[in-house]
């Protein structure tokens, strides 16, 4: 019997259904993916080949000829090796997080009015507080791990802090180069205040990050964070980039991943690490956790990008390719639709190049591939964190990478 894909994002995995039987729907949403037929009865995800990749130091080695075999396809561990439930790793993250925005907001400092209304327009709590929480709860760990303490240190909250407002910032910044109008379900900066202020407000929320984090009086955890800012940057000018070769296209696409999502949240996962415990092993632990759970969280916004709505995400969808940008669902569908390669390298700047290749990617296995691309990022976390002393918070740390794979908006 022919079967046919359909995205049933709960556990992790995609499922196949037979042609004719009833499909999941989100009311409001267009179906997610295009049905693509087969020629046997056996599901069929594509299994990348990463051990190797995911353990060198470096997200530039990756080639993409590397992740095309097939295996079914495996979920994230959902308990522990005990068999136990791990925690809510939001609701004990945020035990160390109450007042979170009120403490960011007196960070500013700011007595203009407009300036104060513009640098704390996304500081309202509506946001996921992702990086904080991965923060406090590494912090947690790697003081368990070290002497059995599981209080936290007031410089190792700051980290959180620190790290929400960079992450804000290049959200400010961002929407000035993307030129994008909405953002957490309402107006951008750029949009109300216009570009020049818009970037004005994303320096004075850097600088006063910048001033907190000094504040911390650690030099080397200073030096991960200006790390921080420098591949936030040099992830930017990837991005406006591209390759004409599709091996290297993918390491382009990963290193520039890396560079502007995972090394904000690998780098103060470390430096939490470093202010709690004085062994360079768990600081790399901490390091490779929060790097490889950066680099699967953003492969999974890309996914999220096609198969999401408007109103689910806050924000446009399809927005990279209208941007240009390629991600990894269309580097993948690409080996399948050879013809999008001219495309990719016109940045889908010709009429109708965004609704072709969007739907080049839905009748592809690119969103399945680089959903399971994310999965083997999530193992390798995982891998890394069980080599801490067991605890609440390194579990919570594990449901968490979960929560990564598993997340609609």
């Amino acid at each position: 019997m022919a079967m046919r894909w359909s995205c049933w994002r709960r556990g992790c995995s995609w499922r196949p259904t037979a042609v004719g039987s009833p499909r999941p729907e989100r009311p409001g949403c267009a179906e997610p993916l295009g049905t693509r037929a087969a020629s046997d009865t056996r599901a069929q995800i594509p299994y990348f080949s990463l051990m190797k990749i995911l353990m060198s130091a470096s997200p530039n080695m990756h080639s993409i000829s590397q992740f095309h075999q097939r295996t079914p396809a495996m979920c994230c561990c959902r308990q522990t090796q005990s068999g136990e439930k791990y925690s809510d790793p939001f609701k004990l993250g945020w035990r160390d997080l109450k007042g979170l925005y009120e403490d960011i907001r007196k960070e500013l400092h700011i007595s203009t009015r407009e300036l104060k209304d513009m640098s704390e327009y996304y500081f309202d709590g509506k946001g996921k507080a992702f990086r904080p929480i991965i923060v406090v709860l590494m912090a947690r760990a790697c003081n368990i791990h070290h002497n059995n303490v599981r209080e936290m240190q007031a410089s190792q909250r700051s980290i959180a802090l620190v790290a929400e407002m960079i992450h804000t910032a290049t959200l400010v910044h961002d929407d000035v180069i993307d030129d994008a109008s909405s953002r957490r379900g309402k107006h951008t900066v750029n949009k109300i205040w216009g570009e020049k202020k818009a970037v004005l407000a994303g320096d004075l929320i850097l600088s006063a990050a910048s001033v907190a984090l000094a504040r911390i009086g650690n030099t080397a955890v200073v030096s991960m964070l200006a790390q921080v800012i420098e591949d936030l940057v040099r992830g930017e000018f990837l991005q406006l980039g591209s390759k004409e070769n599709e091996n290297e296209r993918f390491a382009h696409y990963l290193e520039k991943t890396f560079k502007k999502t995972a090394s904000l949240i690998a780098n103060s996962c470390k430096a939490v690490s470093v202010l709690g415990c004085p062994d360079p092993v768990v600081h790399e632990i901490a390091y490779q956790y929060g790097k490889n759970v950066g680099i699967a969280f953003q492969l999974i916004d890309d996914v999220l990008d096609f198969t999401s709505c408007s109103d689910q995400m806050g924000k446009p969808t399809s927005a990279d390719l209208k941007l240009g940008i390629a991600t990894g669902p269309v580097l993948f569908a690409c080996q399948q639709f050879p013809e999008m390669n001219a495309m990719i390298m016109r940045r889908f700047s010709l009429p109708g190049d965004v609704d072709r290749a969007r739907q080049y990617v839905l009748q592809s296995d690119g969103v399945q591939q680089t959903t399971y691309l994310a999965q083997q990022y999530c193992h390798k976390a995982v891998r890394e964190i069980r080599k801490l002393r067991p605890s609440t918070e390194r579990d919570a740390l594990i449901q968490l990478s979960e929560s990564v794979l598993t997340r609609d908006k």
